[in-house]
């Protein structure tokens, strides 16, 4: 059985919005891109091999859209990776699958059982809409944040209020980069916070 896992790029705060740069879904957002000051070679390269990991991708619609605007033909080895990964694109409209190697899933909870009798690991990139249902069906198997030393006070959330309350164990030290950036491996526990009561 393979494993899901979450790739998210957050601040301090827990802001995930717009981390690249502006996009058309993120009008007003006053902090776009506000990753790349921290960007190294090193972090680079970490970010390089966990993208090869996977042997499929589990995206949202507006994450698919600006990947799909991007990754295809691109020559770099993230590029190459996306490219020849098969691609799920979790959506109940009717979007464009102009990506090689794409099939829609409506209900993407209800398929990544099956999903993961077929690939080893599988990843999502962004997609914090889509995150939202896997957390509270506990479909994930790992988080893997990469915390930037900034707080942003405004923004999407990786969890916002009212999300399902859930326990997580970390898999190994984190590792921390030049700039102050830092990677902290999380499991994803099944079982809901443990009280005092």
């Amino acid at each position: 059985m393979g494993e899901l896992h979450v790739n998210m790029h957050i601040t301090m705060d827990g802001v995930i919005q717009a981390n690249g740069g502006p996009s058309d879904q993120d009008g007003g957002f006053e902090y776009p891109g506000w990753e790349t000051p921290y960007r190294t070679a090193e972090a680079g390269a970490q970010i390089i091999a966990d993208v090869q990991e996977s042997d499929a991708l589990l995206l949202g619609r507006i994450t698919y859209e600006l990947f799909a605007s991007y990754w295809p033909g691109k020559t770099d080895p993230i590029g190459v990776a996306f490219d020849a990964a098969p691609k799920y694109l979790a959506s109940r409209g009717t979007p464009e699958l102009t990506w090689e190697n794409t099939t829609q899933l409506v209900d993407a909870a209800a398929a990544l059982p099956a999903l993961l009798a077929a690939h080893r690991q599988i990843h999502t990139w962004g997609s914090a809409d889509l995150l939202q249902s896997l957390f509270t069906a506990r479909l994930v198997d790992q988080l893997n944040l990469w915390v930037y030393p900034v707080v942003l006070g405004t923004g999407k959330k990786l969890f916002p209020n009212g999300v399902e309350a859930s326990r997580f164990e970390m898999v190994e030290a984190p590792r921390s980069f030049g700039t102050g950036v830092m990677v902290v491996r999380y499991k994803c526990l099944k079982q809901p916070p443990a009280t005092s009561a």
